[in-house]
């Protein structure tokens, strides 16, 4: 059977991510179809030698022969053409917040519950947010030793969780700051260069923002558990992989040996910990990777079952492109698609 793909919102950050990731990864393709906005529609980008102009999305039959469509282009795009993209069997990934938290869409991360892919009844299946992607990821793994009840989680989320231009912005900012100009912000609530902002997202009436709301929410679905989490997301002045403190309660105590090995054994993790050598993941150095690193490995002073680790991920690969071909690698290979 041939597979043709379609990406929804190519000129994105992550739009453009897909294009690298199906590039890198040799994804099993023979047709590639480019969508996007009345601003990105007619131009064109080179994939595999091949010059594919960006076509318009609109409400027609663009989607009919599609196999699997990857849709970038926010969640109020991604409701408006839900049924436009899935009417004639497309399997359509997900990568915006429409869909997450809905019970007939199954929310995935191929590491910790493939399967869940395989059951969805809209067509839809939802790529989870990026800081609950590599969270959960290192969860797994802790998880195989013992039941995990509680998750603290403070984030130090990059200027990519924004987008390209925010991307662009951060650049900017430093440039203007050295040369002494008048600072430019439009992406952020504050001045990101030389600074912390700790809101990601809206507030919500707890006092927790929606993004802190988002990994609670999201790692109960994915993890099949009764997890609580609560979290302070933190957007930082790195440029690209977000970084995670987290501490974990399990329901026995494991001890730093045990942690290490699940860690250096899990799916899609990196073991990077060794102190005496300041060898630590760091996002200056992981930007681009594919896997989620781990390190800083030691028991919770406070908490006999408890253990803190520090995790870092690229935003853009596993937190939302690498993710989403993921789910539909699996697909392919358990001819689900």
């Amino acid at each position: 059977k041939k597979m043709k793909v379609a990406i929804v919102g190519v000129s994105g950050a992550v739009g453009q991510e897909f294009l690298r990731v199906l590039d890198e990864r040799n994804f099993p393709m023979d047709e590639l179809v480019l969508f996007g906005s009345k601003r990105s529609a007619g131009t064109t980008y080179t994939f595999r030698g091949k010059q594919i102009e960006v076509k318009l999305l609109q409400h027609n039959d663009d989607f009919k022969g599609v196999d699997i469509a990857f849709t970038s282009a926010g969640a109020g795009t991604s409701k408006e053409f839900e049924k436009t993209i899935t009417k004639y069997g497309a399997v359509m990934i997900d990568n915006s917040s429409a869909f997450r938290m809905d019970a007939d869409v199954p929310l995935v991360v191929p590491e910790v519950n493939a399967e869940d892919a395989l059951e969805r009844p809209r067509g839809v299946i939802a790529n989870p947010n990026c800081t609950t992607i590599q969270m959960v990821v290192a969860l797994k793994a802790i998880e195989k030793l013992s039941h995990i009840k509680t998750v603290h989680v403070s984030t130090y989320q990059a200027a990519s969780g924004a987008g390209a231009a925010a991307m662009d912005e951060l650049y900017e900012q430093y440039r203007q700051v050295l040369a002494n100009e008048p600072v430019t912000v439009e992406k952020f609530a504050y001045q990101l260069a030389f600074n912390l902002i700790p809101q990601i997202d809206v507030f919500t009436e707890n006092g927790y923002t929606k993004e802190e709301m988002k990994m609670f929410n999201e790692t109960r679905k994915i993890m099949h558990s009764d997890i609580k989490v609560s979290a302070t997301c933190v957007r930082v002045p790195a440029l690209r992989a977000h970084s995670e403190s987290i501490w974990v309660e399990t329901e026995r105590p494991i001890s730093v040996e045990e942690a290490r090995e699940a860690f250096a054994k899990g799916e899609g993790l990196v073991l990077q910990d060794n102190p005496a050598e300041k060898d630590y993941p760091m996002p200056l150095f992981l930007a681009g990777k594919d896997p989620v690193y781990v390190g800083r490995i030691r028991k919770d002073l406070t908490n006999d079952n408890g253990l803190t680790f520090w995790i870092v991920g690229d935003q853009i690969k596993k937190g939302a492109a690498l993710n989403a071909v993921q789910i539909a690698e699996y697909l392919i290979k358990v001819k689900n698609v």
